[in-house]
């Protein structure tokens, strides 16, 4: 069977890991998974309760292709209350998770030809949309030594007439940065300034940590006509397998997107949306606890790898990632991700992944893990570090 030519596009490898890992524990390894980035903790309670009720009461059927409407509903009046953005219900799409959102999305404004700029370190799954429609991913790496600060100079020269788009992903993946409002805001006037679109990520605006504050881009003035903002419940509130995501934008980027969702799964899972609601409406002390606990593996990470020989490992202000420096042992990050999994059966990512600009970096994930494994996991990489 011949495949068709786009598919030579694709060389997504941020599930390489976790697909060795996996082989090694049907083997009978114990893996610690730092690997991939999922919640450690459960759904809460009433948004479980609120799934079961749907099912229970015979919301069963086919729903809006836009998304339950009371859900957008909700979302608006959340956008209104918490991000000082004036959205309508019928300005909002619920989608199956960030990933959907993100494909529909430059589906429905990129050509081919069309250039798009990504700030590395970079979160990998957006660049290969791109390249499946006949788009150029142009990456913008970011200042290492600043702790890969935005950097407004580096991406405006990195624009040309071919540019359409830039993706944002804020807060940071991998890196865990929360960017000010003061570097919003040059990248807002390049946008401005070369009239271009905007794909805002915003999965991790509730896993802020120390009193840190996210912005959105889209509230700051001239932006919100140009920007796409996409989010989900998948972090905030650990409901990464139930696959409910979200995009608010202009009407007409919204329609446009919803002809592609339609064609794709005409809708996402109806019962699930209304745990959705509950999630937005009902009792936020669970981000709170969440955040409080991943707040604790981070520091328990940066302090443990910062007392290790050679390593350096900046604090991330949000997300559930740290990206560790270990260039100074003098292996590549694949060669170490490998060493890491098949010498300590700790599974994290190799920094290369995000770009080369990571080379000798790993990404781990301590969201993923209870405190004693993440713990466990660290002895066990102090263990192979003294061996080198």
């Amino acid at each position: 069977m011949l495949l068709a030519r786009r598919m030579e596009s694709q060389k997504n490898k941020s599930f390489g890991m976790y697909e060795h890992a996996m082989k090694l524990a049907q083997d009978g390894a114990d893996i610690i998974h730092l690997e991939v980035g999922r919640p450690s903790s459960d759904t809460p309670l009433h948004i479980k309760e609120a799934a079961k009720a749907a099912l229970d009461n015979g919301i069963v059927h086919y729903g809006d292709l836009q998304g339950t409407l009371a859900l957008r509903e909700a979302l608006a009046q959340r956008y209104r209350e918490r991000n000082q953005l004036d959205f309508d219900a019928d300005e909002i799409l619920i989608t199956n998770g960030v990933t959907q959102s993100a494909f529909a999305a430059l589906m429905a404004t990129i050509n081919p030809g069309d250039e798009v700029i990504v700030l590395e370190p970079y979160y990998p799954q957006h660049n290969p949309k791109v390249a499946l429609l006949g788009g150029k991913v142009v990456s913008v790496p970011l200042d290492s030594s600043r702790d890969f600060r935005l950097d407004a100079a580096a991406v405006e020269a990195a624009v040309t007439p071919a540019t359409r788009m830039i993706i944002l992903v804020n807060p940071a993946n991998p890196v865990g940065t929360v960017y000010t409002r003061d570097e919003l805001g040059a990248l807002a006037d390049i946008c401005i300034k070369h009239d271009l679109l905007l794909l805002a990520d915003e999965v991790y605006e509730f896993n802020i940590f120390d009193q840190g504050r996210h912005i959105s881009i889209a509230s700051l003035p001239g932006m919100r006509e140009r920007t796409i903002t996409t989010s989900a419940f998948t972090k905030a509130y650990s409901m990464d397998g139930w696959r409910i995501g979200f995009t608010a934008a202009p009407r007409s980027i919204i329609a446009a997107m919803n002809k592609v969702t339609l064609n794709d799964t005409t809708h996402p899972c109806v019962f699930a949306q209304e745990g959705a609601i509950a999630a937005v409406t009902g009792p936020q002390d669970c981000l709170e606890i969440m955040v409080k606990e991943d707040r604790r593996r981070r520091d328990l990470v940066v302090e443990r790898l910062n007392n290790m020989p050679g390593i350096r490992c900046h604090q991330p202000q949000a997300t559930i990632y740290a990206l560790p420096d270990f260039r100074e042992l003098g292996k590549s990050s694949e060669h170490l991700a490998h060493e890491l999994l098949n010498e300590c059966h700790v599974a994290v990512e190799s920094g290369v992944t995000y770009g080369q600009s990571c080379e000798g970096y790993i990404r781990m994930c301590f969201g993923s893990e209870p405190y004693e494994r993440l713990d466990e996991a660290l002895d066990r990489i102090e263990a192979y570090i003294n061996r080198q």
